[in-house]
């Protein structure tokens, strides 16, 4: 092992180490591995931005604004829910065709935006059958996952194996549509097990009857102060029987400028004391009435308050886009700025023990919000939001709506036709957007998911340098050396398995994107050693680093999901891991029949 190749295994395990642990944003941990990478000389300047001007990059960065010109005019809602409101009155059927819609749709738009548009429509259908929203949500991200698989557009994943896997060698290029020859049977077979099984098994944690009767309230995190007369004064919250009676835990009580966060049950109450409480809104308000606390808002509220027309009461989930994260509410003056104020913050994963005013917010935090109507809709179009529940069901129809459909279905047709690149063809698609006035410039700057763009620009280098430091020749020597005892016309199926496998775990632990930048140079290293063509290995990455349903952190709209479904860590894994495994036993059944192994 040579000096260089230590280096390169050693940025990417501390990669994989700081994805895991989470203790940097994922395109800050991409740049470190950028710059560690420049520092160390594996990368020159001219090769350590070459990222970003990779053509999966520029596309990606397209398609985003593309999505979001066609999520404007809300046709895809309205088709869906017409499809199902004249097809199917009963759950199953009624499911199976509304996922069905979901992983359509996520064939030609990116998946993420996907599930943003559909999570307040998941919501409602939820409501509409009765049953909890953690009961459709897991499956909404399952479903967008698995239509995402079936068109080369469908998922960055799949542009990025593609520019990596051309620019390697005289190689055809992956076809718009070839991935569907795969795609629909682990489709078909993704959504009987979502549908029978995952359904069947989800647990019911969240509620759709609350305050609003549109969405569930649990699980959240706000703030009492007590006040003068409370009954809470000289007395302790086990005295009052506060978790019994509420089904409130105290996570904390600010005295001062002390935290105590001690035998909070044992500790005797004083006027003026704050408890940082978690539990639902609906128990919130209960307690107020009763304990004659209040809720420290900008405005005091009560049951009258709440049900005036022109104000909501919203649940918004904080996006990956949004300027917000990083910043608490105080710093990003939320009241003034928004026009509304945040009652309530929920996080899953962790317990905050902070005020309110004063936590630091994460992609795809639950703010519970309160403000007039108008307001609360220019916050969900700013695309810092995506409201859990929905202020305007109808087709959004303006001067030339319908151009934003022609757009995506011609860039998709020129492209699966071989009349122009994909590149070329979404360039001209958004000029088109852009010279009709679709969407704005400044809609469109906006829509892109920059999170994305950074991660994947800053990481595509690190596969120059996996193959330049002969790390991919030597992780590929290393699996060719498992397989020498095994009889030769076996040595090809088990090195599919494996990179399958490794590509499968890889992408659980860290992202999709990355998986496929650091497994795509060692798959055709390790095939082109056996003297087999790359391609079957590099559908088998393809699928496999798509296929992240064993944790929430593997794909963002696992993410997404997580705090709105109230969903556990465990979750994923008891309704994940059975799927993951029946893909990768169909992945090695079915791609050497589709992609057979030939030799180079």
């Amino acid at each position: 092992m040579t000096i260089d190749i230590f280096i390169v295994l050693f940025v990417i395990l501390l990669a994989f180490i700081l994805f895991v642990s989470e203790l940097l944003p994922m395109d800050v941990v991409a740049l470190v591995v950028l710059s560690l990478l420049l520092v160390t000389g594996q990368l020159n300047p001219i090769e350590g931005v070459s990222g970003f001007s990779n053509p999966a990059v520029i596309t990606i960065a397209i398609l985003f604004v593309l999505s979001h010109a066609l999520q404007k005019t809300g046709v895809l809602e309205y088709l869906v829910i017409r499809i199902n409101r004249l097809v199917s009155k009963s759950l199953i059927g009624g499911l199976s065709i509304y996922l069905v819609s979901i992983a359509i749709s996520s064939a030609l738009i990116n998946n993420t935006a996907i599930v943003a548009i559909f999570m307040p429509v998941t919501i409602r259908m939820a409501e509409k059958y009765h049953i909890s929203p953690s009961k459709v949500l897991m499956p909404l991200s399952f479903s967008a996952i698995l239509g995402g698989t079936l068109t080369l557009v469908g998922t960055s994943t799949n542009l990025i194996v593609n520019s990596i896997y051309t620019d390697s060698g005289d190689f055809t290029p992956l076809g718009m549509f070839e991935f569907s020859k795969y795609g629909i049977f682990i489709l078909v077979i993704g959504l009987i097990y979502i549908i029978f099984f995952a359904y069947r098994f989800l647990p019911s944690r969240t509620v759709t009857s609350s305050l609003t009767k549109s969405y569930h309230m649990g699980g959240y995190l706000t703030e009492f102060k007590i006040g003068a007369g409370s009954p809470l004064i000289g007395v302790t919250t086990l005295d009052r029987g506060i978790n019994r009676n509420y089904d409130i835990t105290i996570l904390g009580i600010q005295r001062g400028k002390k935290l105590l966060s001690k035998n909070l049950r044992e500790t005797p109450l004083k006027e003026e004391d704050i408890l940082l409480v978690r539990g639902s809104v609906e128990n919130f308000f209960r307690m107020k009435e009763v304990e004659q606390v209040f809720m420290l808002t900008d405005e005091k509220l009560n049951q009258e308050e709440l049900i005036k027309e022109e104000n909501l009461l919203v649940e918004c989930l904080v996006t990956n886009q949004s300027d917000l994260i990083g910043k608490s509410l105080k710093d990003a003056n939320f009241r003034r700025r928004f026009g509304s104020f945040v009652l309530a913050i929920r996080r899953e994963g962790g317990i905050v023990k902070k005020k309110i005013a004063h936590v630091m917010l994460r992609a795809f935090d639950t703010l519970l919000i309160y403000g007039p109507k108008n307001k609360i809709k220019e916050m969900s179009d700013s695309g810092r939001f995506i409201l859990l529940t929905q202020l305007d069901r109808s087709l959004r129809k303006h001067r030339f709506w319908w151009m934003s459909i022609v757009v995506i279905v011609g860039v998709v047709l020129l492209a699966a036709l071989s009349i122009m690149p994909i590149l070329k063809a979404a360039i001209i698609g958004l000029a088109i957007i852009l010279m009709f006035k679709v969407i704005s410039p400044l809609e469109a700057y906006n829509s892109i998911n920059w999170q994305i763009i950074v991660l994947i620009g800053c990481l595509i280098p690190l596969g120059i340098a996996i193959e330049s430091s002969g790390t991919a020749q030597l992780i590929g020597d290393t699996l060719i050396n498992l397989l020498k005892n095994m009889p030769d016309d076996k040595q090809a199926i088990f090195l599919l398995a494996m990179i399958y496998l490794i590509s499968m775990i890889l992408t659980e632990v860290s992202s999709n994107a990355a998986t496929a930048i650091i497994m795509t140079p060692i798959a055709i290293s390790a095939s082109t050693k056996l003297g087999l063509d790359p391609r079957p290995f590099i559908f088998a990455i393809c699928f496999a680093a798509s296929a992240s349903f064993i944790t929430p952190i593997g794909y963002q709209t696992n993410l997404m999901v997580y705090g709105p479904g109230g969903y556990k860590f465990s979750d994923y894994i008891k309704i994940g891991l059975p799927l993951s495994i029946t893909l990768w036993i169909m992945a090695i059944l079915l791609l050497p029949k589709l992609w057979p192994f030939n030799p180079i």
